[in-house]
């Protein structure tokens, strides 16, 4: 009996994941923009320090053991046909192509910003892309950094860690930073922003032009519908969560008003049988939580059931966010639990502990080693 082709639109971090659960049990092909794992995990570290972040979060999909069994096509998805169970491709060197599926996962999750693009790139592109973000910053003598989340502490600290001598200031429209956060984690975060020498400036709600979609680190000044006077710096640095969903390539009846994917609890999508959606993309909740919660088992498991009509599982999304916020710093790591509560990897485990057995052998189940991209000059 031939085995079952699952088709993985989005070779993210949710989509690795996926394809990693499935591929021992189905024929897997994943479909990808980029020429291996390009993670939109840890800005902060990404534009400080990016060798040390390309070592963990740029890696080739040769290198996963996992995905040994997996085919992978460089590429644009251009469409979908549900009634066929085919998908349309554009390939790195432009030829059209179609893969024929029996399950498909849509994770090809969201552009936000100049560091998740959903545009086709080589090794060069990424490359390129880390080393001129880093090089701009480094070359600022004031950085500004605009919004309230995740993303933009993290590029804060990293930034004032990195530069002690560049004036970073942290601009957000509320009155607390992280308010998709416990009340813990955003307490600590603002002491570790104020010890990293980072100046605060809650209630300022910048005036976003039009059309602007925070693609590149800018110049201008920034004004604010607050009332504030505008504001100068060297690079302004754009956090302010205006992400789109890659969705352009979906019938817009299996997307919500906001382009994203309709889900079921059971990451399954409205309206297309056998389709299933995880990740940024696929709105599951407000927070669309699941790439942060290893939704990609559950959804693993699920895709099989289809296959032989066992019983589905349900995704009951966190109540606030949870996980590191800063990403490593020079004491170590700090990751948050939904509760607020923060566990502590110390520094010294964490190229010996934390990447080569938690995440390399335990969450990615084997990475070879492979050469480490020089991203900075000299």
């Amino acid at each position: 009996m031939d085995r079952k082709r699952v088709v993985i639109a989005g070779l993210g971090d949710s989509g690795v994941l996926t394809a990693i659960r499935l591929a021992r049990r189905f024929d897997v092909v994943g479909i990808s923009q980029n020429p291996g794992l390009v993670s939109g995990q840890e800005l902060g570290t990404r534009l400080a320090r990016p060798e040390d972040w390309a070592r963990n979060y740029w890696i080739e999909f040769d290198r996963f053991r996992e995905l040994d069994r997996v085919r992978t096509v460089h590429g644009t998805l251009t469409g979908v046909d549900p009634s066929a169970r085919t998908v349309s491709v554009c390939d790195a060197d432009g030829k059209p192509r179609v893969e024929r599926y029996d399950a498909l996962v849509v994770s090809t999750g969201v552009t936000n910003g100049f560091w998740r693009q959903g545009v086709l790139q080589s090794t060069t592109d990424v490359g390129a892309g880390l080393r001129e973000a880093h090089e701009r910053l480094g070359a600022a003598r004031s950085v500004a950094v605009i919004g309230g989340g995740a993303a933009a502490a993290s590029s804060a600290v990293n930034i004032a860690v990195r530069w002690p001598d560049t004036r970073v200031g942290l601009y957000y429209p509320r009155e607390k930073l992280l308010q998709q956060h416990h009340s813990r984690v955003r307490r600590r975060v603002e002491r570790r922003l104020s010890t990293a020498g980072v100046t605060l400036y809650p209630r300022h709600r910048a005036v976003i032009p039009d059309g602007f979609d925070c693609a590149a680190i800018t110049a201008e000044p920034v004004y604010w519908s607050t009332g504030q006077p505008p504001i100068h710096a060297d690079a302004v640095l754009w956090t302010v969560g205006l992400v789109r969903p890659n969705t352009s390539w979906l019938p817009n009846e299996l997307l919500d008003d906001g382009g994203f994917v309709r889900v079921t609890p059971e990451l399954s999508v409205v309206g297309a049988d056998g389709v299933f959606a995880v990740g940024d993309v696929a709105a599951t909740d407000p927070l669309r939580s699941s790439a942060r919660n290893r939704a990609d088992g559950l959804l693993a498991h699920n895709v099989a059931a289809y296959f032989t009509g066992g019983r589905v599982r349900r995704y009951r999304p966190p109540a606030s966010r949870w996980g590191s916020v800063l990403g490593v710093q020079p004491d170590g790591l700090e990751v948050f639990a939904p509760n607020g509560l923060a566990f502590r990897f110390p520094a010294w485990s964490i190229e010996r502990v934390l990447q080569p057995w938690i995440v390399r052998r335990g969450i990615y189940r084997g990475v070879r080693d492979g050469d480490q991209y020089i991203v900075t000059k000299g």
